[in-house]
């Protein structure tokens, strides 16, 4: 975004200074404000509030994302509603609510189709604004590392393997202690754009295990449904012998498991740079229309030495035409923010993102000049 003043980007640049060289943590990220993509306005003279809402994963990217635009668009109020997740949030924009969705899956075709009835005829966009990963949690006593393969994580949340001394739980870590205790799997009891990622990856890599198609919603019945990741995380942490997942930001001091990469004899826990690698390794491109940056994750290539097994890609879905052009113009403003290789850092240092490619905040800042 271009700044016409001098003193707008001293402002920028000295509270971002500040932001990153901080140790605030994802709940309370201190003020932090950057240029974002150009869209020829300067941040200090925007007004008005931008209503959103969807997944609960970028929720702590949200904030922190915020208190950065906010910083420096003073007179900008962004009003983001974690509790709705993917599934409400894609339904609130498409029933007009919000100005953009958050949401950890792209829209289908049937949304697709009726995002042409909310938007017009430009239809809507997916951009990509967040990447990270989805962590297996578990709370079990006296163990604090664990291993787990696809097939094994396919099989406890399937309910066929329902003990923690389970011999393929066993096999895959010799000399760790297992409990003869249950396995209590805790899922998301909502439509969710995290659950989509994750049985994308148990359909992708255990086809026979896992006999069901990606979806946003639980497709196994009697087992602990939660609303949110942090329903999820909470319910994990307050049980015994259980087991959930979650977007890797939400989970806090949870334990997390090490995921197998691929058929290899290593196991891998979530890092920023982990995400990347197997973003660079698995995205390909499957845009719906003019401008729309929709990815397919093909989780069954992510073999790289260090790349984190079950990556998640996190979008916000905007319209291309806006009933009020001023209001298209401050959600986009902001989008360019998030998509600006700052805004990605904001998120990193705050949410634990990996930052997206500059190959795609290139694609996003030509998208947003749809937007209109």
């Amino acid at each position: 975004m271009k700044l016409k003043n001098v003193a707008a980007v001293g402002a920028i640049a000295l509270v971002t200074a500040i932001a990153l060289s901080s140790c605030s943590s994802p709940a309370t990220p201190k003020p932090t404000a950057t240029k974002s993509a150009d869209a020829g306005v300067d941040l200090s003279t925007l007004t008005g509030t931008i209503t959103a809402g969807g997944s609960s994963a970028q929720a702590n990217a949200e904030a922190a994302w915020t208190a950065a635009f906010t910083a420096v668009a003073t007179g900008v109020t962004i009003n983001y509603d974690k509790s709705q997740g993917s599934g409400g949030g894609v339904t609130n924009w498409l029933g007009g609510s919000y100005d953009f969705a958050g949401t950890d899956a792209s829209l289908n075709p049937t949304q697709v189709t009726s995002a042409a009835t909310t938007c017009g005829a430009g239809g809507g966009l997916n951009l990509p604004v967040y990447l990270s990963g989805v962590a297996i949690i578990f709370n079990l006593d006296g163990v604090k590392k664990l291993n787990l393969d696809s097939a094994t994580i396919a099989n406890i949340f399937n309910k066929k393997i329902t003990s923690w001394d389970d011999a393929a739980i066993k096999a895959l870590n010799p000399g760790v202690t297992l409990p003869s205790s249950a396995i209590t799997p805790v899922v998301r009891s909502d439509n969710s754009g995290t659950t989509a990622n994750f049985t994308t990856y148990l359909s992708e890599s255990q086809p026979t295990a896992w006999p069901y198609p990606a979806s946003n919603a639980w497709p196994v019945t009697g087992e602990s449904g939660q609303q949110g990741g942090s329903g999820v995380v909470a319910t994990v942490a307050a049980g015994k012998g259980t087991i959930g997942y979650a977007d890797q930001s939400s989970v806090a001091t949870a334990t997390q498991a090490s995921i197998q990469l691929g058929t290899s004899k290593n196991y891998v826990a979530y890092s920023a740079a982990g995400a990347t690698k197997a973003f660079a390794a698995a995205a390909v491109a499957a845009p719906t229309g003019t401008g729309d940056l929709s990815q397919k994750l093909d989780y069954t290539k992510i073999t790289g030495a260090g790349s984190y097994p079950i990556p998640l890609l996190s979008y916000a879905v905007v319209c291309t035409t806006f009933k009020d052009p001023a209001q298209g113009k401050l959600a986009a403003a902001y989008l360019g923010f998030v998509d600006s290789t700052n805004g990605q850092a904001v998120a990193a240092k705050n949410a634990g993102a990996a930052p997206l490619p500059a190959s795609i905040l290139k694609d996003v800042a030509a998208s947003l000049k749809l937007v209109k």
